[in-house]
């Protein structure tokens, strides 16, 4: 098992939800760890607060879809703590609009984020990881990469994107000890996904997932650890969906 204790590590879409559960997790394992969001006011907030309990903790505005943006956040990050041992591409967006009504420009803007932004983490963090020799990648897909939903083409052809360039890059890296997996979490609790915001439809969403709930970002934040930490996974998508496949 590998020791996250001093090793460097970026969370994309790190300022809120999984991302920035995540970056907790690692800080308590004892990494450094670069924040990486497009909000760059939330991500300032979370700097500050997380530099009160730790030390080795950065944050760098970072727009995913762009590749400059992405090149600069990985020498960033090599620049300030050394190396770059983990990177966790999990900023992500979605849209919710009926196939035959959707725009060029949304679909577009989805797959720049979801499935460019992984490309751009993996690149360059995969030239990094060769330098050093090794380092472990893990990217976040979905449920939705491998079910279908309705509305939700872009998400869903992103996050079967992932799937696969997850798969391949792990085969091609292999031997040079850079491990390469992904999680795919169910629907987690949060602002837009909640009784609240949700209504009546939350109940039906509840009763998708055997377990009887949705599930919430340290869920997840546990299992991109255990990737990050288990040296003979590799090149496999981790479900962590309250059995919502398995139906």
């Amino acid at each position: 098992m590998a020791n996250l204790q001093g090793q460097v590590a970026i969370v994309t879409g790190g300022a809120s939800g999984i991302g920035l559960a995540t970056a907790k997790a690692f800080l308590d394992k004892g990494a450094k760890v670069v924040i990486a969001d497009y909000n760059e006011a939330a991500g300032k907030v979370v700097e500050q607060e997380l530099k009160k309990n730790y030390k080795n903790v950065l944050f760098v505005t970072t727009n995913v879809a762009d590749e400059q943006s992405v090149e600069n956040l990985v020498k960033t990050a090599v620049d300030t703590f050394g190396q770059l041992d983990v990177i966790f591409n999990n900023a992500g967006i979605g849209v919710q609009t009926p196939t035959h009504e959707l725009t060029t420009e949304e679909y577009k803007r989805v797959i720049a984020v979801n499935q460019d932004g992984v490309f751009y983490g993996v690149k360059y963090a995969l030239r990094e990881m060769l330098k050093t020799g090794g380092g472990v990648i893990i990217n976040t897909s979905s449920i939705l990469g491998s079910v279908g939903e309705p509305t939700s083409i872009p998400y869903a052809a992103s996050k079967g994107a992932v799937n696969q360039i997850t798969k391949s890059v792990a085969i091609e890296y292999g031997d040079r000890n850079i491990r390469v997996n992904a999680v795919a979490p169910g629907f987690i609790e949060s602002g837009m996904v909640s009784k609240e915001a949700l209504g009546d439809f939350y109940d039906g969403l509840v009763a998708k997932h055997p377990i009887g709930r949705l599930g919430n970002p340290e869920e997840i934040a546990h299992a991109v650890v255990f990737l990050a930490e288990n040296d003979f996974v590799t090149g496999t998508t981790l479900f962590v969906d309250g059995g919502y496949t398995a139906i």
